[in-house]
């Protein structure tokens, strides 16, 4: 099943599977944003990471004594929400514990994807709560796709760049494989980023934003159509697309948390950039896409 939020400018379309944006379409330009899944390249839109971002090394952790597998980016975005709220300009996906999410996560919770359309872009908010009078221990992430080129067909992939702001120093971190080396990071002032396929040889790139507002802004040079990324309180993002796939499009993807170091030992509790929220408690993430 699918629900649909449109206005004059635009019509978003999300599926309950996954609770996943599946169509971005820009009424004034007659352009859909947003990538269409071709398996050829990558069979998602814009899935949710939870309860991890990234990779585990071995696919594997332990908690309280207990070994769990679970794979990339978690399970959230393979589960069928349950639609609690729903208006003309917004709607809210729950997805909570069961016996099946235990066998990979022992932690008892409650995810709420939140979407609200305003004029020109969607707001997306992330909830974590936890109901349970333990603690738990989470990541979550965005990995929208958006489809390059954006309505020109004289421009190509390499037509676009990724501009971070404010203009700052950051670290970027580095991955080795599928995992992340924090102690290898290094700071950078590069804030505009020109984009190739070669980029991505290393896989993504990766920021740390200190949870500080951010904007990241995709388009051409004459900036004729884009989409804008404001991200309000992430910690990370990473800029991906597949290689040595000549993939047409490009994720921009807003992260609390971050894929195993790769000097993980397997404990979850200590796991690098890992979220421990206390018992009744909840946590909020947020950011918004603009098109134009």
């Amino acid at each position: 099943m699918t629900v649909t939020l449109e206005n004059n400018k635009l019509r978003v379309v999300f599926s309950e599977h996954g609770a996943e944006m599946v169509s971005l379409y820009g009424k004034e330009k007659q352009f859909e944003y947003l990538w269409q899944a071709d398996p050829q390249y990558w069979g998602r839109h814009a899935p949710v990471l939870f309860p991890i971002v990234g990779r585990l090394q071995a696919d594997h952790y332990r908690f309280a004594g207990q070994s769990y597998e679970m794979h990339q980016h978690g399970f959230a975005r393979d589960q069928d929400f349950t639609v609690v709220k729903q208006t003309k300009t917004a709607v809210v996906f729950e997805l909570k514990a069961s016996n099946s999410t235990k066998e990979k996560y022992p932690f008892a919770f409650v995810l709420k994807l939140s979407y609200t359309l305003h004029a020109e872009s969607v707001a997306v908010t992330y909830t974590v709560e936890n109901p349970a009078n333990q603690k738990s221990y989470f990541s979550i992430g965005g990995h929208p796709a958006f489809n390059l080129p954006m309505g020109d067909p004289q421009l190509d992939f390499a037509d676009y760049h990724v501009e971070l702001t404010p203009h700052k120093e950051r670290q970027q971190i580095s991955l080795v494989g599928n995992y992340t080396d924090v102690a290898h990071a290094v700071k950078t002032t590069t804030n505009d980023i020109a984009l190739s396929h070669k980029l991505f040889a290393h896989d993504a790139l990766i920021f740390n934003l200190q949870a500080e507002p951010t904007t990241l802004t995709l388009t051409d040079a004459a900036a004729h159509t884009g989409v804008t990324l404001r991200l309000e309180n992430a910690e990370y993002c990473g800029i991906w697309s597949p290689y040595p796939a000549q993939a047409p499009f490009v994720c921009l993807e807003p992260w609390w948390g971050l894929a195993d170091d790769v000097t993980a030992k397997g404990e979850l509790s200590t796991k690098n950039a890992i979220h421990a929220l206390p018992a009744q408690t909840s946590f909020t993430g947020k950011y918004e896409i603009s098109v134009f």
